[in-house]
């Protein structure tokens, strides 16, 4: 084969071509310490790449932002279970000291300043935040789990179940609370300012206390012409109807003669084993009621002045949401095991309260006529199971956690019903012993100074003594009632933290077997993409090399012409 000069220029270029694309292929190598610049360098490094890039982005996701969020939103929501916790250990340090007879008047006035400043704080640390979103609202983490300011306007129907088994208690209620008198008339008077010839003449000093099981409501009905029950029911512990109610709303200020029946259509109370259902506005007008049956003339609830129950009766008084059982009743629930499903009315929320959507079925209502303005809410499905809104985290491949817990896990309005309860005793023994005090005061001005005052005073004094012992008594009681209760609340706290540090343990392991997968990874993926430095450096050199040999060739060449062998 004849081999031209043309042909040996046309080879020498291409080698030279070649090898300056080697040198260029290796510095880009040596600059980007990569193994290919383009897919098409190596299909198969370039396939195993973008794999293992893709791999690395989830597991970074998970590493740097899914885990750390989960791990910050765990630990708002324990801080603030702690700090509920804490509060509540304040609140039986407290039950303890009112449990005893030691205590003395600036210890109760201590008393009302802490439990105040208690009730005030215990929920507003369920409106913790973490990045602006709420921690225990479940889904709804734009919206606070308490009301932030007194809303009397607003208003929600409320659909509660209450069971015989854990919320039925027994409670002290009392008659005959006694007004200090301020004139000298009043002092000569001590049979509550009635004519002696009245039915209902009383004597100052038969204050009497009478003890009932209830169920409480966790709204008290405050605003008297918009709150109302509208249904009842009474359930056995196998969903069975125990009995048919007649119902009795006297909330009002009604005469015995205005008294609609709401249901069942009977309009005189029931004496064939149902229940009659009478609705008060307040525990005065409770006390004040007398209701006879039209068809015989029987009492129905005794004579004004007294609190009693009917034996087939629930009384519900509007201004603390207690429904209070007859004997009859009480036993009936309590030996069947009984729900109550009860759906009522409430407007009007004070700052701190409980939001009902956290906790019931509602609705919160804008225009009672118009059902398109009202907001419904479910927790409960049409089965009475609970509907659980988990907000779930994806910290890894397949592996997602519930990070939120829900504020009806933890705590409910109980607990700030108990330390109104609470607030409430103090308050009524600190006013018995000022009244007790005054009483004291006036026996040593000189307008009393005679022996008929003095004697008047001594009545006064004694019937006051016995409301003021009557309510210590009570005070001691609820209070050492309140130490089980606060155990029972600490305990579903307590629990509730455990739960959250357990997430916690579970999150950490999971953060450093995904930590430990990310490395390995990295590792693969710098295996299968980088080169190492000084192998570029030797190979750049070997292709520099290669590409000044070539140009020192083809030099040569050029220098060679056919002058040479003539």
């Amino acid at each position: 084969m004849r081999v031209t000069n043309k042909m040996i220029m046309n080879n020498a270029a291409s080698n030279i071509n070649s090898t300056k694309e080697m040198v260029n292929t290796r510095n880009k190598q040596m600059t980007s310490q990569k193994k290919i610049d383009r897919p098409s360098d190596d299909p198969v490094v370039a396939v195993r790449s973008l794999r293992l890039s893709t791999t690395l982005s989830q597991v970074t996701q998970y590493y740097s932002k899914n885990i750390p969020d989960a791990a910050s939103w765990l630990d708002v929501s324990e801080t603030s279970l702690i700090n509920i916790r804490s509060l509540m250990k304040d609140c039986k340090e407290i039950a303890v000291t009112g449990s005893s007879d030691t205590y003395n008047a600036d210890d109760r006035n201590t008393m009302i300043t802490q439990l105040e400043s208690l009730q005030k704080q215990v929920f507003a640390e369920g409106n913790a935040d973490y990045a602006k979103r709420t921690v225990f609202t479940g889904y709804r983490t734009n919206c606070n789990l308490v009301f932030t300011e007194d809303e009397t306007q607003t208003r929600y129907r409320i659909n509660q179940t209450l069971t015989a088994e854990t919320n039925m208690e027994e409670h002290r209620y009392y008659d005959g609370v006694n007004k200090v008198p301020t004139t000298a008339d009043e002092v000569k008077n001590p049979f509550l300012g009635l004519d002696p010839t009245d039915p209902n003449y009383t004597f100052i000093d038969d204050m009497e206390q009478t003890n009932y099981y209830r169920i409480r409501l966790n709204y008290a009905l405050t605003d008297v012409d918009h709150d109302s029950i509208n249904k009842m029911t009474i359930k056995d512990g196998d969903g069975n109807q125990i009995a048919a109610f007649s119902y009795y709303d006297l909330s009002g200020g009604q005469t015995e003669d205005e008294i609609d029946t709401v249901i069942n259509d009977n309009t005189t109370p029931r004496n064939d084993g149902g229940i009659n259902l009478f609705v008060f506005a307040n525990e005065t007008e409770w006390s004040d009621a007398e209701i006879a049956d039209a068809t015989d003339a029987t009492n129905i609830l005794s004579a004004k002045g007294t609190k009693t129950v009917p034996d087939d009766a629930i009384i519900i008084i509007k201004e603390t949401g207690d429904l209070i059982l007859g004997k009859n009743v009480a036993a009936t629930l309590k030996n069947k095991n009984a729900t109550i499903d009860i759906e009522y009315d409430k407007t009007g929320f004070k700052e701190g309260e409980l939001r009902p959507e956290y906790y019931y079925n509602c609705q919160k209502r804008y225009d009672p006529n118009d059902v398109d303005t009202n907001i419904p809410y479910t927790k409960y499905d049409e089965n009475g199971k609970r509907i659980y809104f988990d907000i779930e985290y994806t910290v890894a491949a397949n592996q997602t956690i519930s990070i939120n817990t829900e504020a009806c896990d933890v705590f409910t309005s109980d607990i700030q019903r108990d330390l109104s309860e609470m607030i409430e005793a103090v308050k009524n023994t600190i006013e018995a012993n000022n009244k007790l005090d005054e009483i004291k005061r006036m026996k040593g001005e000189t307008q009393y100074a005679g022996d008929e005052y003095q004697g008047y005073l001594d009545t006064w004094y004694k019937a006051i003594e016995k409301e003021r012992d009557y309510f210590e008594d009570n005070l001691q009681k609820l209070f050492s009632t309140e130490l089980g209760k606060i155990d029972e609340y600490y305990a579903t706290i307590s629990l509730g933290i455990t739960d959250l540090g357990c997430k916690k343990q579970s999150l950490e392991l999971t953060e450093k077997r995904v930590g430990d997968q990310r490395q390995t990874v990295q590792s693969l993926q710098s295996t299968n993409d980088d080169l190492d430095l000084s192998q570029i450096i030797i190979d750049y050199t070997a292709a520099y090399t290669a590409y000044q040999a070539s140009l020192t060739a083809a030099g040569k060449l050029g220098d060679s012409t056919l002058l040479n062998y003539l």
